[in-house]
């Protein structure tokens, strides 16, 4: 069953009239309704297309966030054979927000790592809605050290609303684990590639992020506080994440602009959620690409690619 998202609802109510004309055509055998059915379903294609053409801000927002959008189990399920998950950080825990392992791309092997998010009420809580504890960075710079060792390229996939602030992750030292992640993203001599295929939360997801190539899908968010948190904090007043979302500049268009992500990976119309197996497909292409263009460069030279991309982010601006 779909979804709706709040500014869908002119479609939702096209698409309803259609099921339920199709719904009454099985109860009746006699009833044709196929050429009413049809007109509704043209008009709620130019209807979908028409409010994905130029969607704001805070509508990306909400197509980042839909629970039917691909998650990072679904793109490691199409994307990589011989998948083995590696758990814990040899120190806390295992934390279940994130996911990692070696697995082979195209026949060539890699480390994997991303977010989880999970795709029912039991697995959200399980997977803590994608919101990692120090020991899920922890063992991401793990991972990320194995991968240095044995020469593996490396693969993050980022969708978290942001790192958990609960009081136990803090005692554990948080913002510690996070710089550590992110340093440790500077230091590894492989190719290191990130895909935001949801929402990029804060250091949550720097820290995965830091890397020789960052892609986007088309209507991912990446940004340092969620609209509804920086408008909690400048106006005091939740309520106006829809103009916290148009300062932040937080979509992959603006990004791309800006400089912080190198490449915007196409969904289909009506978003990743409506279309996953195509997205997925999108999204493998992007790392076929990102992966061609790290061939060949010696570890140090990888370091210096990335610590300049990051180095130099600020000299472009909008306006420029």
């Amino acid at each position: 069953m779909t979804q709706y998202l709040e500014f869908e609802k002119p479609l939702a109510e096209i698409e309803g009239k259609a099921e339920e004309l199709r719904a009454l055509a099985r109860q009746n055998e006699d009833m044709d309704v196929s050429d009413e059915a049809s007109a509704l379903d043209a008009k709620a294609e130019v209807l979908l297309a028409d409010l994905y053409k130029d969607l704001t801000p805070w509508r990306k927002c909400q197509v980042a966030r839909h629970p039917d959008r691909p998650h990072c189990t679904d793109y490691i399920e199409a994307l990589f054979t011989e998948y083995t998950p590696l758990a814990g950080d040899r120190n806390f825990a295992d934390d279940h927000a994130v996911m990692g392992g070696l697995a082979r791309f195209d026949d060539r092997p890699v480390v994997v790592i991303g977010h989880e998010k999970g795709n029912d009420t039991k697995s959200r809580i399980e997977r803590n809605f994608g919101m990692a504890r120090p020991e899920g960075y922890r063992k991401a710079i793990r991972l990320m050290d194995m991968a240095h060792r044995f020469g593996l390229p490396v693969i993050t996939l980022v969708d978290t609303p942001g790192a958990y602030p609960g009081k136990g992750a803090e005692e554990r030292g948080q913002s510690e684990a996070i710089a550590r992640s992110t340093e440790k993203c500077l230091q590894i001599g492989v190719p290191l590639m990130s895909i935001v295929i949801g929402e990029g939360g804060s250091g949550g997801a720097v820290a995965f992020a830091t890397a020789n190539r960052v892609a986007m899908l088309e209507h991912s968010v990446y940004s340092v506080i969620s609209p509804e948190g920086c408008a909690s904090i400048l106006w005091k007043d939740a309520e106006k994440m829809r103009e916290a979302a148009e300062a932040l500049r937080l979509t992959a268009q603006d990004l791309k602009q800006l400089g912080v992500i190198d490449r915007i990976i196409p969904e289909s119309v009506g978003g990743a959620h409506r279309h996953p197996a195509a997205t997925i497909a999108s999204v493998s292409a992007a790392i076929a690409g990102m992966l061609t263009e790290l061939d060949g460069k010696d570890p140090s030279a990888l370091i210096a690619d990335r610590r300049k991309k990051f180095l130099d982010l600020g000299q472009t601006g909008l306006a420029a």
